[in-house]
């Protein structure tokens, strides 16, 4: 991340902790409904989880970037960076459960809360994320 990048992220945060007009703002209503009402386990699946009736009826989306997409990925995965899933968010199927992972899970679940603040409540985080898959899934094909 480049020091402008830091610096835009730092003054955002900050804006948004001294700006009561931005904590009346739709987006931020939207995230506070969700937050407090989602329980804990909600929007996560682990490898576990994941027998072959459940692989084959999903989306599964990498949000990882495209160089460690390529090097290896869920076979049938889409590669949508977790950066741009707002942006290409008509790429993304809302008739069918969508998995979204990346190494560990943690970019794919900022990836997941920005979708369902946008409305989309049909996505699941995979819990650690492509590395537990390779170690734990139920199903690999």
């Amino acid at each position: 991340m480049t020091f402008a990048s830091r610096l835009s992220a730092a003054l955002l945060g900050a804006t948004l902790l001294f700006s009561p007009a931005l904590a009346e703002s739709p987006a931020v209503k939207a995230m506070q409904d969700y937050m407090e009402f989602a329980p804990y386990e909600a929007g996560i699946i682990v490898p576990q989880q994941l027998s072959k009736e459940i692989f084959d009826s999903v989306v599964f989306i990498d949000t990882r970037d495209a160089a460690q997409f390529a090097a290896g990925s869920i076979p049938g995965a889409r590669n949508i960076e977790w950066r741009e899933v707002l942006s290409r968010i008509s790429e993304i199927p809302k008739d069918k459960k969508v998995i979204l992972f990346c190494n560990t899970g943690s970019l794919s679940a900022q990836a997941a809360f920005a979708l369902r603040v946008a409305g989309r409540d049909n996505v699941l985080v995979l819990q650690t994320g492509f590395d537990g898959w390779k170690r734990d899934a139920a199903y690999k094909p």
